[in-house]
């Protein structure tokens, strides 16, 4: 059985949720209503825009196309259009779990590009610009991920190739006041400056009540032993879930999200033979330091644990002085690989001690996969 599906992101602007699955998803979720991430909502806007420069007028409401199929359509809070360029608005609306962009105003401006240069992005006012390693996009690039980036330009694309046109176009994106925004959230911690991200790995945001993801959590436990099952899978994501059953065909998986430490506790008192906890790599090394809260805005990622992590592996001291100031995991386990050292392997074996702490004996072996975004195994402990 899996629960119900979220996926805190990076920027800490909000929750980008995964795609609900089951009863459990039911449970959590019935009664609230979903939202629209940014990356969404830029999709929208760019999507109009576009429909206008190379043709005729702004479709309102625009309808977009989502990973997993979905197609909502969006109304225009702004349209303009001018001497090769077409600008429109969506009003971002996160849903019964509104976050800080919840209200923000989306601008996509479209212009042609040089032939041949495909559809390209840029960070208009109030999107922020990435100023240190270890975020999934290069130093000086704006703060549209790489996700929402595909699906922004599949349907730019897409719009473009109903009109006859080949398609070379830039895509500006800019949030009003996204400057102020952002600083409420966790992006100048992470080296994102200037504004806010763009984020949205599904398009959707799915609000939970805390209480029932948990009780979803234990209802799919309950369903695990109650069919003899041997082996569970707490997996922190849509990604892990996928690494999760290409590891172990068949098992049972459990949409752990956030919630590391309603899995091991509920375990403790209705143990299984064997749990997997895959996860990645800055989510898992929270739990490694002792938190069992993942979620971004309540736990941060503790580099004087990386620190730690990294001198028991034989760090030298330049080393652990540049650990020491990282933002992100990423960024950490990078400088440690040029050194030689494993710090994915660390990370790994501490949260399995965490894990085993909190199970207190309970009869249950655990093993630990940490991944990358990507979902490339980066190490794993025996159980």
């Amino acid at each position: 059985m899996t629960a119900s599906g979220n996926d805190p992101a990076l920027a800490a602007e909000g929750r980008e949720a995964l795609r609900p699955r089951g009863r459990a998803a039911q449970l959590a979720h019935s009664e609230l209503r979903p939202g629209w991430t940014t990356g969404a909502c830029a999709c929208a806007a760019a999507t109009a825009a576009t429909a206008a420069l190379l043709g005729d007028a702004f479709p309102d409401p625009v309808q977009i196309t989502l990973p997993g199929g979905r197609s909502p359509s969006f109304a225009l809070t702004q349209e303009r259009r001018g001497d090769g360029w077409a600008m429109a608005a969506v009003t971002k609306d996160a849903g019964d779990d509104p976050d800080v962009t919840h209200g923000a105003v989306v601008r996509a401006t479209v212009r042609r590009g040089a032939p041949g240069s495909g559809i390209t992005f840029v960070g208009g006012d109030g999107v922020g610009t990435v100023t240190q390693p270890g975020l999934p996009l290069p130093v000086g690039e704006p703060a549209i991920n790489p996700v929402p980036r595909e699906y922004i330009a599949a349907n730019v694309r897409r719009a473009a190739e109903a009109l006859g046109d080949a398609g070379d176009l830039v895509v500006t994106i800019s949030i009003d006041d996204g400057a102020r925004i952002a600083l409420r959230t966790w992006n100048a911690r992470i080296g994102v400056l200037g504004g806010l991200s763009v984020l949205g790995t599904t398009g959707v945001v799915v609000p939970y009540s805390c209480s029932a993801w948990i009780a979803s959590i234990q209802r799919g436990i309950d369903v695990a032993i109650a069919k003899g099952a041997t082996h569970a899978a707490a997996c922190t994501g849509s990604t892990s879930e996928q690494v999760a059953e290409a590891l172990h065909p068949g098992v049972e998986l459990l949409d752990m999200g956030d919630f590391a430490g309603a899995v091991l506790k509920y375990l403790r008192r209705h143990p299984l033979p064997r749990l997997t906890i895959v996860g990645g790599v800055g989510k898992l090394s929270k739990l490694a330091a002792g938190h069992l809260d993942l979620h971004s805005h309540r736990t941060r990622i503790d580099p004087g644990h990386l620190v730690a992590l990294a001198a028991e592996a034989g760090a030298p001291a330049a080393l652990r002085e540049a650990i020491a100031g990282t933002t992100t995991v990423a960024h950490a386990v990078a400088l440690a690989a040029a050194s030689g050292i494993d710090l994915p392997a660390r990370i790994a074996a501490a949260a399995r001690d965490e894990a085993l702490a909190v199970l207190d004996g309970a009869p249950v072996a655990v093993d630990v996969v940490v991944i990358d975004r990507a979902g490339t195994v980066l190490a794993r402990t025996d159980a």
